[in-house]
C-alpha cells in the first residue's frame, strides 16, 4: 500500500474515507485489495469507512432486492469489523444512515457537467451498447461518490485503479464548488491512496480477469464467509500450467496464472515475490499450492469464523451501525450546515 501523505493544508485535518457496495459476498481480492490496508490505515489517522448502500440501489432494484441489500450490508460490515477495522476508532455504517450524503450530491449534480460524466468509462464499460436503458442514478454515481468523500472533507481516499477517475471526479467538483462560490479551500482536495500491482488478485479460473464477485463460477473466489476446507480445497483446484514454478519474475511471461498464485502468497504474508519465488521457485505446484492453501486458511478462516459469530446476531451489527452512524452524522450536519450558507439556502 502506498502510504498516504500528510503534508495537508492546515485548514483540512487529515481523514480517510472509504466504502464497499454491499453486492455479493466479499472475497479474497477485497481483503487484500482494500480491508487489509484499511486495518493499516486506521493507525495512520481517523478513518471513516462506510457501506455504499445508495450506491448498490444502481444495480437491479425491487421488492425482491430489497431483503438482500439488508443483508449484504449487515455482511459487509461483518467483514470490516472480522478483518480488523475498530468501531469504537473508525466508525462503520451505512450510507444511507446519513442523509446528508444525498443532500450534497444533489447540490453537486448542479455543479458537475454532462462532459465530464460522459467521460467516465465505468458508465461505458457497464452499459455497452445500452446507454438508454441505464438508470440516472448509474450515470450519476460519481456525483454520490463525491458527496461521500467531501461531506466528511475527507482528504484521503483508498481507490482502486478502476475508481482513480471517480476521484478525480471528485477533485474536479471540489475546486468548481470552491472557484464558483467564491470559497478556496472550502473542500479538500481528496488524494488517492493507490494499492500497489502485488495486491490485485486475479481470478482462480483464469488469470487474466479479476477476482469477482459477479463471476458465475464459485471456484473463481475465495470468498471471505469460506469454511477452512472450502479455502484449501479451492487453492487446490486452482488453474495452473504444467511447468514448475519459476526461478524470477521474468519467468512468468505468459503464465498469469502462476503470477497470481505467487501474488496472493506474497499478499498474505507481506513477503515480496522475489523472497517467494526464492522459497519456492523450480519447485512443482503441488508442494506450493499445499503451503499457499496453509497460509490462506490462517489468514482468512478466522475472519469468516467472526464474520459467522456476527451474523448470528444481527442485532450487534446493527448496534454498530447506528452508533457510528451518529458519529458520521455529527461531521456531516456541520459541513452540510456550512455548505447551505455558501450556495444561499435559508437557515
Amino acid at each position: 500500500m502506498t502510504s498516504p501523505p500528510m503534508s495537508d493544508t492546515p485548514k483540512h485535518k487529515p481523514l480517510v474515507l472509504s466504502g464497499m457496495q454491499p453486492t455479493n459476498t466479499l472475497h479474497l481480492g477485497n481483503y487484500l485489495g482494500a480491508l487489509k490496508n484499511w486495518v493499516h490505515m486506521q493507525n495512520q489517522m481517523p478513518c471513516l469507512f462506510c457501506v455504499v448502500d445508495m450506491h448498490a440501489l444502481t444495480q437491479e432494484s425491487g421488492y425482491a432486492k430489497a431483503e438482500d441489500v439488508r443483508r449484504a450490508t449487515r455482511e459487509v460490515a461483518a467483514a470490516y469489523i472480522a478483518a480488523g477495522i475498530d468501531p469504537e476508532r473508525s466508525p462503520i455504517f451505512a450510507q444511507s444512515m446519513v442523509a446528508e450524503h444525498a443532500e450534497l450530491a444533489w447540490i453537486f449534480n448542479c455543479v458537475a457537467r454532462l462532459g465530464w460524466l460522459d467521460r467516465m468509462t465505468q458508465f461505458k464499460e457497464k452499459t455497452g451498447k445500452h446507454k438508454e436503458r441505464a438508470s440516472v442514478g448509474l450515470y450519476t454515481y460519481p456525483v454520490l461518490m463525491a458527496a461521500d468523500i467531501l461531506v466528511y472533507k475527507a482528504t484521503h481516499v483508498p481507490v482502486g485503479e478502476d475508481q482513480k477517475q471517480h476521484l478525480e471526479l471528485s477533485r474536479d467538483i471540489a475546486q468548481k464548488f470552491n472557484n464558483d462560490y467564491g470559497v478556496p479551500d472550502f473542500f479538500p482536495q481528496p488524494e488517492p491512496v493507490i494499492v500497489g500491482p502485488a495486491t490485485r488478485v486475479m481470478s482462480l479460473r483464469d488469470g487474466l480477469k479479476k477476482m469477482s464477485k459477479t463471476d458465475e463460477s464459485d471456484n473463481s473466489r475465495i470468498n471471505l464467509t469460506d469454511s477452512a476446507d472450502t479455502i484449501a480445497q479451492k487453492i487446490r483446484k486452482a488453474k495452473t500450467d504444467p511447468n514448475p514454478l519459476p526461478m524470477d519474475a521474468k519467468g512468468f511471461e505468459g503464465r498469469p496464472e502462476a503470477e497470481n498464485l505467487v501474488n496472493i502468497f506474497a499478499a498474505l504474508s507481506e513477503k515480496t515475490k522475489e523472497s517467494v519465488l526464492a522459497e519456492f521457485g523450480g519447485q512443482q505446484f503441488s508442494a506450493f499450492k499445499n503451503a499457499l492453501a496453509d497460509l490462506t486458511v490462517s489468514k482468512i478462516a478466522p475472519i469468516a469464523d467472526e464474520m459467522r459469530r456476527l451474523l448470528a446476531h444481527p442485532d450487534e451489527i446493527d448496534r454498530i451501525l447506528h452508533r457510528s452512524a451518529d458519529h458520521a452524522r455529527a461531521i456531516a450536519a456541520a459541513v452540510m450546515a456550512e455548505v447551505k450558507k455558501v450556495v444561499g439556502f435559508v437557515a
